[in-house]
């Protein structure tokens, strides 16, 4: 049986100032411990029919799969867990249907999105991404980017031809060297760790990031501490307050203590059963 970590979630969409539709896909089974954003590229709506293709078919494939896994168990071959290989097995199969479905519609064709996400099991995170879309954590009051953005402008940081603060203001910053659907197969970056009680982990869609920086990332999180609810609603609307030139989507979730005070109250019926 899966031992999925305590987790609260909170996660606020907008379309924009400048967009006509959302093209951003979000969700999340806190029972689970899963949570996904996608943001999707293509015209004629095709970005929207893209990112929640991804976003329905990882939760499917994952709520179907993770519960039979035993936690923390060991792929003998790969040396990850069965949770991080279920994870890149369920991209793979949310690209593989993003493709099918461009290559059976001309309206949908070059259709794609990136994708980032993250999975809890007992004290461990896998977290799962391709393109641009980015996972951050907060730890001891300190914001750190776990994930590295596919895109031309980042090879280039990468290179030393542009240094961070250059690379925010480059014209070509957000061309993605890697999405979903766009190939029959694509390259899943993964990524396991701990995940300790108080942890918040922010997933969000480049209108985020590319309207305000790291700095007021970070500070927007400490002022409205604990209450994620509040900070997922400020990170939205200060990046609208920015110019809003894009969809912005952000998925913020907080790891709780184990302690029955602590835990949903589901968690804590669970938790007590178990002990009597």
């Amino acid at each position: 049986m899966n031992d999925t970590a305590p987790i609260l979630v909170a996660s606020r969409t907008d379309t924009g100032h400048v967009r006509s539709h959302n093209e951003d896909a979000i969700g999340n089974d806190p029972h689970l411990g899963v949570v996904v954003l996608a943001d999707g590229m293509g015209g004629y709506s095709s970005g929207e029919v893209a990112s929640q293709i991804a976003v329905n078919t990882i939760l499917d494939e994952l709520q179907r799969v993770l519960p039979g896994l035993n936690p923390g168990e060991l792929d003998p071959e790969l040396g990850y867990t069965r949770q991080t290989m279920a994870v890149r097995e369920a991209i793979l199969r949310a690209n593989h249907k993003i493709y099918q479905a461009a290559q059976q519609d001309t309206r949908h064709a070059g259709m794609g999105t990136t994708l980032v996400m993250a999975a809890f099991h007992g004290n461990q995170v896998t977290i799962a991404h391709v393109g641009d879309s980015r996972l951050y954590r907060m730890r001891d009051r300190r914001l750190e980017q776990l994930t590295t953005d596919h895109t031309l402008i980042q090879e280039l940081v990468d290179h030393g031809y542009y240094n961070r603060e250059e690379a925010r203001t480059a014209q070509n910053k957000n061309l993605v060297t890697r999405a979903l659907g766009i190939e029959p197969s694509v390259a899943v970056d993964v990524l396991e760790g701990l995940a300790l009680p108080g942890d918040v982990y922010l997933l969000c869609s480049d209108g985020l990031n590319d309207m305000i920086d790291d700095s007021t990332i970070e500070r927007t999180l400490l002022e409205a501490a604990p209450d994620i609810e509040a900070a997922a609603e400020r990170l939205v609307e200060r990046a609208l307050n920015s110019g809003g030139r894009d969809n912005v989507s952000v998925v913020l979730t907080r790891v709780l203590d184990t302690h029955p005070k602590d835990l949903p109250w589901y968690k804590r019926i669970t938790k007590i059963l178990k002990r009597s």
